[in-house]
């Protein structure tokens, strides 16, 4: 499990920011904390316990407040804020920097940014582009296809044909995300998965090769990232296990990004369409979050029967 990393610069050329002050070597600064600060106290002179990591925010009140502040203690403020842990600092709604802390920065070459959007609308965009950029993740061997609108990962030993029931369920209508490697990150506890990008829209068969599903099955067949719901575990028929037969079982889960889960373990047999037995599964799954569960249904009318032989 690892944690992403971003930079200024990828923040300045996904929002287009104008700039104020800063240079290439600035823009290189890490960013690495979600969230952004809005330094109300910084700028009363309250330095303690300040979240000198996040971006900061300058909004209407800031800049009401600041046209209030002494000059000394503007600089001396500004000269805090600025600070080498500090990713950047953006001001909303195309309000004027104010001119000392345009003079700190370009003395420091600090990154100073301005944006037409308003402040509220600027946070959340700013938090939303940091938990996705800076999101856990790891990576996966199996399959990520989406079904019925349901992230449904497939894994299992190498070779025992988890691609090839990516395949059949495509021909189903299913849409593939990821083959052989599924990179996962998790949003807001929430756990997605998407392809590396070279490997994007492809599927490798044995004894066929790599298969271009886009070109082979249309573009509505690829699915460029999806949530992860399910994870259904393949394995080869054993004999001596015991398997559910009834679905009453407890319900199992996999930790994925410190986020459970659930998973299905099926297994594989000769002559068993195991698209179609997914498929079902799935379905079964959508079912049960709607308020109807098969296993329970056939589980009291077991019940009533046994009751009623009693009578």
């Amino acid at each position: 499990m690892n944690q992403n990393k971003t930079y200024v610069k990828e923040m300045l050329s996904h929002f287009n920011f104008e700039v104020l002050c800063g240079d290439d070597t600035s823009f290189e600064r890490e960013i690495t904390i979600p969230d952004v600060n809005r330094p109300g106290l910084e700028l009363a002179g309250y330095y303690d316990y300040s979240q000198q990591k996040r971006i900061i925010v300058l909004g209407d009140k800031e800049i009401e407040y600041i046209k209030t502040m002494q000059e000394e203690h503007k600089y001396y403020a500004f000269d805090f804020i600025t600070n080498e842990e500090t990713p950047a600092i953006i001001i909303s709604r195309k309000h004027e920097c104010p001119k000392e802390l345009l003079i700190v920065a370009k003395e420091k070459k600090f990154p100073v940014f301005k944006s037409h959007q308003h402040t509220s609308q600027l946070i959340v965009n700013l938090i939303s582009f940091l938990d996705e950029h800076l999101a856990l993740n790891d990576c996966f061997h199996g399959v990520l296809l989406s079904m019925y609108g349901k992230g449904v990962l497939i894994e299992g030993e190498s070779g025992i044909g988890k691609s090839e029931v990516a395949l059949e369920l495509m021909r189903r209508g299913h849409q593939l995300v990821a083959d052989d490697r599924v990179d996962v990150y998790s949003v807001h506890n929430t756990v997605y998965g998407k392809a590396p990008d070279i490997l994007e829209g492809m599927l490798e068969i044995r004894g066929v090769g790599i298969i271009d599903v886009a070109r082979m099955y249309g573009v509505n067949s690829i699915l460029k990232k999806s949530k992860l719901d399910v994870v259904i575990s393949l394995s080869a028929w054993n004999h001596e296990n015991t398997y559910d037969r009834v679905g009453i079982e407890a319900t199992k889960y996999e930790t994925i990004l410190d986020i459970e889960i659930p998973m299905i373990n099926l297994p594989i047999r000769e002559g068993r369409s195991m698209g179609i037995v997914i498929e079902a599964a799935v379905s079964n799954i959508i079912l049960r979050e709607n308020g109807f569960d098969s296993a329970k249904e056939f589980e009291n009318k077991v019940l009533e029967f046994i009751e009623q032989q009693r009578t």
